[in-house]
């Protein structure tokens, strides 16, 4: 029995693999680990192509972690600070827009939950420091004892609001790893459910309308926790016919 089909959006880069300088469709091994380690079968999206017929062949999608978004999709000049992928922001936006249309069941993790808030019309904070003073949600090394190989990533709570879907799977509070410098300021369409109780970036937005559609601002995939990628899976699942024997890992 096939497992769910799980897209992730990937990105490219120059590398040099073999002696060879060439472009290459990349994303860290945590992301594609932590989907199989829960029952999915995970497929790259490279950003080369852009198009929207992929969802028709998916049972679930992963928005991945990455560079900021350019900010003139609402409207704001740009922070001296933002690095952006216009590529890859114009197949994020088209193929997020097409997997909440379709329902297909969606986890956006760190700028995966920022291309969702402003796939939903909604606008980023830029800059963080500037906003708190700090950069606390990036961290210094020796912060995060959460990650393996991510020294530099910050390490806080997040509290989630009673009654919401990110309560129900992940409980009143949690501690969490992180390294951004954007974040969502208006989650749009979304509804935002979670937030560091430290200075209330917001950390978790969702769609309770929708099958599964939850963006989480931290790195996951970067730990032992993966009930946001265990509760997509299964979503998959269901929406695909399968039954629980496809998730047996």
């Amino acid at each position: 029995m096939r497992r769910p089909l799980i897209g992730m959006t990937a990105y490219s880069r120059q590398v040099q693999y073999d002696g060879n300088d060439l472009m290459a469709g990349m994303l860290p091994m945590t992301y594609v680990r932590a989907v199989h380690a829960v029952g999915g079968r995970a497929v790259l999206i490279t950003p080369d192509e852009p198009g929207t017929d992929v969802v028709e062949s998916l049972d679930g999608i992963v928005f991945s972690g990455g560079n900021d978004i350019d900010p003139a999709y609402w409207g704001a000049e740009r922070h001296p600070e933002t690095e952006v992928d216009k590529e890859r922001d114009t197949a994020e936006l088209m193929l997020m827009k097409a997997a909440l249309e379709a329902d297909l069941p969606v986890l956006g993790v760190c700028r995966g939950m920022q291309v969702m808030a402003v796939a939903g019309g909604g606008t980023l904070h830029q800059h963080l420091p500037d906003l708190l003073g700090s950069d606390h949600h990036r961290g210094a090394p020796g912060t995060d004892p959460l990650a393996a190989g991510a020294a530099a990533y910050g390490r806080h709570d997040v509290t989630v609001r009673p009654g919401s879907r990110a309560h129900e799977l992940l409980g009143e509070r949690l501690t969490v790893n992180s390294f951004h410098h954007q974040a969502v300021d208006d989650p749009g369409s979304f509804t935002a459910t979670g937030w560091c109780p430290d200075d209330q970036v917001i950390e978790i937005i969702e769609d309770p309308a929708l099958t599964y559609a939850i963006g989480v601002q931290w790195h996951p995939e970067r730990t032992n926790d993966l009930r946001v990628f265990s509760r997509l899976v299964e979503a998959a699942a269901k929406r695909a016919g399968l039954g629980e024997a496809a998730l047996a890992v």
